[in-house]
């Protein structure tokens, strides 16, 4: 079986598809050209390398708040979506019970773009509604913004999925405070971590080399049961030209068989409640 046959789970992409669901008059960024897709763009791409499921990431970009471009699609999706929702703050746990009868799985917390007090006043109450749900807090952080917000995690039981390997600073080295809180996390076993994101904080093109030792220290520290994969799916704001194939082959080279299943399938269907069918 070669490794486009290998089924997968793609735990992060986003959908934008501004004809039927037009953008956010308050989005902070307007994706366009090469930056759209839609859910039949995806369903294809994901036939072609045989991605059976995806966690779909409400983006901030395009769509903030506004969740109904993600909701349409694991309405239509005959079972292949489950979804992430961007929400305010301040939703209550009857709106978010109803996000996750309708299949979302978790609300997304994006420290890298709107800073760790845009969140701390809400955090500790949302923490608790999820906990209380049963639902992820997906929180994307970059350099040390996890220490922020370590003590308010360290007081919640909520189920945590940390976007993008934490998005270091490769010019810091391992030992940098933000990246070494996310490795305890992985220790102790309190959270999953997905292994994507490389463009965003790499200094160099792609295969993203600098990466390379954050992405093995995270492998060791969390072990292959903690990890997920994901593309990033259609990449936003990328400085060059990326593609879907050969960003999943690189895989081939650092994973074997075995771990690329834990990692790209039977994580992903414990975690988020696939059907393996």
């Amino acid at each position: 079986m070669s490794l486009f046959d290998e089924p997968k789970v793609d735990t992060h992409c986003h959908l934008f598809d501004p004809q039927r669901f037009p953008y956010a008059a308050d989005a902070p960024y307007r994706p366009q050209g090469q930056e759209i897709g839609d859910q039949a763009s995806f369903e294809r791409l994901m036939d072609c390398f045989g991605v059976r499921h995806a966690l779909l990431v409400g983006p901030n970009s395009g769509y903030n708040f506004d969740n109904r471009c993600l909701l349409h699609a694991i309405a239509t999706g005959a079972g292949r979506f489950k979804g992430i929702a961007v929400v305010p703050g301040d939703t209550g746990s009857e709106a978010l019970a109803d996000l996750k009868a309708r299949g979302i799985v978790g609300i997304a917390f994006n420290l890298a773009l709107h800073g760790s007090s845009h969140y701390l006043p809400t955090l500790p109450r949302m923490l608790a509604q999820l906990e209380r749900l049963g639902l992820w807090a997906q929180l994307q952080v970059t350099g040390d913004q996890l220490l922020d917000i370590l003590p308010l995690l360290d007081r919640s039981g909520a189920r945590l999925l940390v976007d993008h390997c934490g998005r270091p600073d490769v010019g810091r080295g391992l030992a940098q405070p933000g990246f070494q809180a996310l490795l305890a996390l992985g220790r102790e076993r309190r959270a999953v971590v997905k292994l994507s994101g490389q463009v965003k904080f790499s200094h160099e093109r792609f295969p993203f080399a600098d990466t390379q030792p954050y992405v093995e220290a995270l492998l060791e520290a969390f072990g292959l049961e903690q990890c997920l994969w994901a593309s990033d799916w259609p990449y936003l704001r990328a400085p060059f030209r990326l593609d879907y194939g050969p960003m999943l082959q690189h895989w081939e080279q650092l994973l074997d068989a075995r771990q690329r299943r834990q990692i790209m399938w039977d994580n992903p269907l414990r975690c988020f409640g696939f059907d393996a069918a």
